[in-house]
């Protein structure tokens, strides 16, 4: 329980701030915790990952955090295509794009993407496709 034990912390000695990387990884309950330490400790948790997976979509974390978040910052990366990059496609070790697996695999390379270059629609689990027309 991540309220319990910041709290403990902090009765132990005074507990400034708390960061938490990689933050997409959290679960709900989590980040449920990590509100409370803001609203109940009044102690600021600074998170920092990424939104969305290799198929565009969600992480747990992520999404919750977008949602009850109080302030958010984006820290701006850029795609190869000069745009900003939002998206993050898979790769593996020749630096194929990787387009199933388990949301979370450790030991593949990622890279930066904007939309337009990832490509949302050819990956995405929605089930809709561009019609032929426009590709």
């Amino acid at each position: 329980d991540l309220f319990l034990e910041i709290r403990r912390g902090h009765m132990e000695g005074k507990v400034s701030c708390v960061l938490i990387d990689e933050a997409q990884f959290l679960s709900q309950e989590q980040v449920l915790q990590l509100t409370a330490v803001c609203d109940r400790l009044d102690i600021p948790v600074l998170c920092y990952g990424i939104r969305t997976d290799f198929l565009g979509e969600p992480f747990e974390g992520s999404k919750y955090l977008l949602s009850w978040a109080e302030e958010l910052i984006e820290i701006k990366t850029v795609c190869k295509s000069g745009k900003k990059a939002t998206m993050n496609a898979r790769l593996d070790a020749d630096n194929n794009r990787v387009l199933s697996g388990e949301q979370v695999s450790i030991g593949l390379n990622y890279e930066a993407m904007s939309r337009k270059a990832f490509d949302l629609p050819s990956v995405s689990p929605a089930g809709w496709t561009v019609p032929d027309d426009l590709n």
